[in-house]
C-alpha cells in the first residue's frame, strides 16, 4: 500500500502542475506509474485481440454453397461452377447472384443490389453497372431475358430467381465430391465435347450402393469378353451367315479385327475395375468416346446368332445393346472403379 501511495503521489503532483515529467519533485516515481499504466492498458489489448482471434477460429460460420440445375455456386471461394467446371463470373456479378440465390423467388430491386455493390457516396453509374452485373450473370449461366430459366427481369422492380435452390451446408455433410480423384472425373465427364449436353452429369445420377454399380459394370465387360471370344470361335459359322451380305469378306475382315483388337482393351478394363487401379475412372472417362464406336457396332452381335435364335429376338437384344456403352459410362460417374474406403458410407 505504501508504495502504491508514493508512486501515485508524484504522478498526481505532474497533472495538476502540468509540469514536464523532468520538473517534477519526483520524476522517477513518476515516470515509473506512467509506465506501469501503459503496459496494463497494451496487455489488456493484446488479451482482447486473442480472445477475439480465438472466438473466431472455434465459431466457424458455416459455409453457403447453392445448386441450382446443372451449376453450383459457392460464396466460400466465389466460384460458379456448371457439372464440375467452373465457368468464369467476376466479383460483382457472382455477388448479384448469391443475393438473387439467398431469395429465390422475391423480387430483388436494383436499389438494393446497388447499396451491396458500391457503399454511399460511391460515384458511379449504377444504372449502368447493375444491367452490366445481371448481362454477366446470364451469360455465364446461358439464360435469355425474353427467355428467362434464371434470372427473370421485372419491368421497373427489378429481378427475381426464377428456378428451384438448393442450399448446401458443408457442415451437415450433405453431398459434395469427397476425394480429388472424384472431381477429376467430373471434370472429365463435363469437358467431353462429344455430346456432353446431352450425356447425365454425375449430379443427375442416383446414388447407388457401391456393391450394385460395380458389379453392374463388371457384368458388362465379361458380356462384351463373351461376344469377341464367342465370334472368334465359331469363325466358320459366321463367315457363313455372311456370304450372302455384299462384301462379305470385308465385313468378315472388320469382325476378326476388331474382335481381336478389344479383347485385351476389355480385359483391361476389367482388370483394372476389379482390382481397384490408381485413376481407373479418369482413364475410363478418357477413353469412352474411343469404344462407344465400337460398342454400338458390337451391338450387332446377337445377329450373329441368327443359326440359333430368330430376327425379332436378335433385333430386341440389339436394341437394348445400344444403350450398353451409356450404361457403362453411367456406372463409372455413378463410382465404379473406385476403391471401397473412399466412397461415402451412404454409398457402400
Amino acid at each position: 500500500m505504501k508504495n502504491t501511495l508514493r508512486s501515485s503521489g508524484p504522478a498526481k503532483q505532474c497533472i495538476k502542475s502540468h509540469a514536464p515529467v523532468h520538473d517534477c519533485h519526483r520524476a522517477g516515481d513518476c515516470k515509473d506509474w506512467i509506465y506501469r499504466k501503459l503496459y496494463i492498458v497494451q496487455r489488456a489489448a493484446k488479451e482482447l485481440s486473442i480472445g477475439y482471434n480465438d472466438q473466431d477460429m472455434t465459431d466457424p460460420q458455416p459455409t453457403r454453397r447453392y445448386r441450382f440445375g446443372s451449376f453450383e455456386a459457392d460464396a466460400a471461394t466465389g466460384e460458379l461452377r456448371r457439372q464440375g467446371i467452373r465457368r468464369k463470373l467476376n466479383t460483382q456479378p457472382f455477388q448479384v447472384l448469391l443475393m438473387l440465390l439467398e431469395r429465390p423467388g422475391e423480387v430483388l430491386t436494383r436499389e438494393e443490389i446497388s447499396r451491396a455493390l458500391w457503399p454511399e457516396g460511391t460515384f458511379v453509374d449504377a444504372e449502368h453497372g447493375v444491367n452490366s452485373a445481371i448481362n454477366r450473370i446470364r451469360e455465364a449461366l446461358g439464360d435469355k431475358a425474353g427467355n428467362s430459366r434464371f434470372v427473370e427481369t421485372l419491368a421497373r422492380r427489378g429481378y427475381r430467381f426464377v428456378a428451384s435452390v438448393e442450399r448446401i451446408d458443408r457442415a451437415e455433410g450433405l453431398p459434395q465430391a469427397t476425394t480429388r480423384e472424384e472431381e477429376s472425373a467430373v471434370s472429365l465427364a463435363a469437358e467431353n465435347g462429344f455430346g456432353s449436353r446431352f450425356l447425365a452429369s454425375p449430379r443427375e445420377l442416383p446414388k447407388t450402393p457401391y456393391a450394385v454399380v460395380q458389379t453392374l459394370f463388371l457384368l458388362l465387360q465379361i458380356m462384351y469378353l463373351g461376344f469377341y471370344v464367342g465370334a472368334l470361335a465359331n469363325l466358320a459359322e459366321i463367315e457363313e451367315l455372311f456370304s450372302p451380305l455384299p462384301r462379305a469378306a470385308l465385313t468378315f475382315e472388320v469382325l476378326n479385327v476388331t474382335a481381336a483388337i478389344l479383347i485385351p482393351v476389355r480385359v483391361f478394363v476389367l482388370c483394372a475395375v476389379l482390382f481397384h487401379a490408381p485413376g481407373v475412372r479418369e482413364k475410363l472417362i478418357r477413353i469412352w468416346p474411343f469404344l462407344l464406336p465400337f460398342d454400338v457396332l458390337w451391338s450387332l452381335a446377337p445377329f450373329l446368332l441368327l443359326h440359333h435364335i430368330n430376327f425379332g429376338l436378335a433385333l430386341a437384344c440389339t436394341t437394348l445393346l445400344v444403350y450398353s456403352p451409356f450404361a457403362q459410362r453411367s456406372l463409372v460417374l455413378m463410382g465404379a472403379g473406385r476403391a471401397k474406403d473412399a466412397l461415402p458410407a451412404t454409398a457402400r
